[in-house]
């Protein structure tokens, strides 16, 4: 098999044109085709930097059928890039079942790095970054929503969203409901784009603020949640933390987190979240 085959993954700008790489362009120069979920959409950046590779249309409701032709290509030994209407490709969306099929079907498969909303977005909230948790778009129906965050509500990592304009405020208003209000959150919004803003603190706060500005009700949104963490009245004791750690000599954290709490009448979870952070 000619080892230069191979299908691209390639990034784009989520909003800021100068944050198109060279090596992005070079590659969608140097492919046979770009597989875009949106081609005319994708045609308008492409035109931008003067790439005139073919196209061909790769998304949620064709993705599937057009893998194996994908693959066909590539056995045909045209190279193909990967893209995404903007930001990293299979982060929200497509790209998951066509990368699983061309690696199955034994061809390379080459990420290249760049833009992602989410991370982007990460790095300015002063939100904890060591440890956190992508977690795309909520539901949009209220109970499925909110059955969701309460599934997360005790989750120690940073929870991040993607959310759109007009769900943006039921969303708050169900965090509100579910984690508290008092849950500290940060919305970031048209992340690199002229009216990026960035909206921080607790989320019954920041769903005043949005409620009130209809501004704060468009463009693009990556919403972010402060892990969950033990008040001072539920720290653990600390015959309860020797028992874990015993446990841990001998299981798995989640069973010794499971056993250690029905022994001290503790939340399970609160002892999970501690050995985490301890590395037990």
């Amino acid at each position: 098999m000619d080892q230069s085959v191979a299908l691209y993954i390639v990034p784009t700008p989520i909003g800021n044109l100068g944050d198109m790489s060279s090596r992005a362009i070079e590659v969608l120069n140097q492919v046979s085709l770009i597989a875009c979920e949106d081609t005319r959409h994708s045609g308008k950046l492409l035109s931008h930097f003067g790439i005139t590779t073919k196209t061909t249309a790769l998304h949620d409701h064709n993705e599937r059928a057009r893998a194996q032709w994908i693959v066909d290509q590539l056995a045909a030994g045209l190279s193909i890039a990967l893209i995404s209407d903007a930001g990293t490709p299979l982060i929200s969306d497509p790209g998951y079942h066509l990368v699983s099929h061309v690696r199955q079907s034994g061809f390379n498969v080459i990420p290249l790095p760049g833009p992602c909303a989410a991370i982007t977005a990460l790095s300015a909230s002063g939100l904890p970054s060591d440890r956190f948790s992508f977690e795309g778009f909520l539901p949009s129906k209220e109970k499925a929503r909110a059955d969701k965050l309460l599934a997360l509500k005790e989750d120690p990592r940073t929870l991040i969203f993607y959310e759109s304009p007009h769900r943006i405020e039921h969303s708050l208003t169900t965090m509100v409901e579910v984690l508290g209000g008092d849950r500290h959150v940060v919305m970031a919004r048209e992340v690199t784009k002229t009216f990026e803003t960035f909206l921080s603190g607790p989320v019954s706060e920041v769903l005043a603020k949005v409620s009130t500005d209809l501004n704060q009700q468009k463009g693009e949104i990556v919403l972010m949640v402060h892990g969950y963490h033990l008040s001072d009245d539920e720290a653990i004791p600390t015959v309860a933390i020797n028992t874990l750690k015993l446990l841990c000599e001998e299981l798995p954290l989640k069973k010794a987190a499971a056993i250690a709490a029905q022994i001290h009448g503790l939340k399970k979870n609160a002892l999970y979240k501690y050995g985490l952070e301890s590395d037990l």
